[in-house]
């Protein structure tokens, strides 16, 4: 799945602008030089909490996730899943943020990677519009 994500953000990225999908009116949703990555942790519900909080501390995971310098955008915790969390990756470091999660996640959680973009603006143009007519 990480594979699909990596290649989806590539392709759309290489591709000149004519040849990419209409944007709705609005700004750019996301800048080039970063991609928005968000990152489902699920718990792993065979263990409890004190269980997930020992393999952290284990491993590491709050010295080294998220790598030095990698911007947090948001971190939630939903309620029977575990952290949501979205982080600002510049391309070249995505390996690198992958790799932090290999080793300092795994066993304590189930991951999903999906790139992100903020739609907020583009979502609120559309609402205006649709309002308008």
């Amino acid at each position: 799945m990480l594979r699909l994500a990596i290649m989806a953000v590539l392709l759309l990225g290489a591709l000149p602008t004519g040849a990419q999908a209409q944007q709705p009116p609005g700004p750019a949703a996301t800048p080039a030089d970063y991609v928005l990555l968000t990152i489902l942790m699920r718990h792993d519900q065979s263990k409890n909490l004190g269980e997930i909080n020992q393999i952290q501390d284990d491993q590491g995971f709050w010295r080294n996730f998220p790598p030095e310098g990698i911007e947090v955008e948001s971190w939630y915790i939903a309620m029977g899943l575990g952290y949501v969390v979205t982080l600002r990756v510049p391309p070249a470091r995505l390996r690198e943020v992958n790799r932090s999660v290999e080793q300092a996640a795994w066993k304590a959680f189930r991951t999903e990677f999906y790139p992100t973009y903020d739609a907020r603006e583009i979502v609120k143009a559309l609402r205006e519009r649709a309002k308008a007519k």
